[in-house]
């Protein structure tokens, strides 16, 4: 593998929103692959790139994250964790270029088709979130209610002053956060599961996405699942440690195996 991973954040969040996951990760991957690299992408409208307008479509989103790496003199494969909107880029990035995703970690994912008999998304907190996104509170409330909705094991004073901190240097825009959230919505998966090998990570203590879309995922394409029995939705945040060695134990164990990228078993 050429031991370069892609980071892919969720609706109206930024790189920065990771926190200390991506150092995480950076330490676990290296145990095997010393020449590893993490590159945390911001999403058209958000973060760095917040005055781009976000495309409406997630394939544009693809093919705006392939450009930028491609700005950056990233020019081999690729590994791609997403989360939540990223992991619907990150699925179609692995079905429409197979050639470039060498594997993918897909966590809390809400995928039409797979996700309609499991409640897509629990309407009224998901809802609520959009609506928060979308509000004209201050930004200390409205990151606090984003806090309070995404995790269950981060205490706020934790992360707060950061979070309104990357509000204050990137301010969220109303049209964008719009854009993104219809992105969301008109998606649809493929049935067929990507070449490349795919894990789902999920939490069964998230209040915006039942697990069971993850379950239907898995099931429906083969790929192994791993459950957090206490975690929020933003799984990496809540505990980034056990997200970290759950990606490292998934690459070891098919190293172990013999099963090299792009197979499956």
């Amino acid at each position: 593998m050429s031991g370069v991973w892609v980071l892919l954040r969720g609706l109206s969040r930024e790189s920065g929103h990771w926190g200390v996951f991506p150092e995480h990760l950076l330490r676990e991957l290296r145990g095997q692959q010393p020449a590893a690299r993490v590159i945390s992408l911001d999403l058209p409208g958000t973060g760095t790139l917040r005055r781009q307008p976000s495309p409406t479509q997630v394939s544009a989103i693809v093919d705006a994250c392939r450009a930028e790496l491609q700005r950056q003199g990233v020019v081999t494969r690729v590994s791609v964790l997403g989360m939540s909107l990223g992991a619907a880029v990150l699925s179609d990035w692995a079905n429409r270029y197979p050639d470039e995703v060498e594997a993918g970690v897909l966590i809390n994912p809400s995928l039409r088709p797979f996700s309609e008999v499991f409640r897509r998304a629990r309407p009224l907190n998901y809802l609520g979130l959009a609506l928060l996104s979308l509000s004209r509170f201050s930004t200390r409330l409205r990151e606090e209610r984003v806090l309070r909705l995404t995790t269950r094991l981060t205490p706020p004073q934790a992360v707060i002053e950061r979070w309104v901190e990357l509000q204050r240097q990137h301010p969220l825009g109303l049209r964008n956060t719009a854009r993104q959230l219809l992105a969301s919505l008109r998606y649809r998966a493929s049935r067929v599961r990507p070449s490349a090998p795919m894990l789902l990570l999920c939490s069964k203590g998230d209040s915006l996405v039942d697990w069971r879309c993850s379950q239907a995922i898995s099931r429906a394409w083969g790929a192994p699942l791993r459950l957090h029995t206490k975690a929020g939705h933003d799984l990496p945040l809540d505990d980034p440690a056990w997200v970290a060695r759950a990606v490292v134990e998934w690459l070891r164990d098919r190293s172990i195996q013999g099963v090299s990228p792009g197979e499956w078993h």
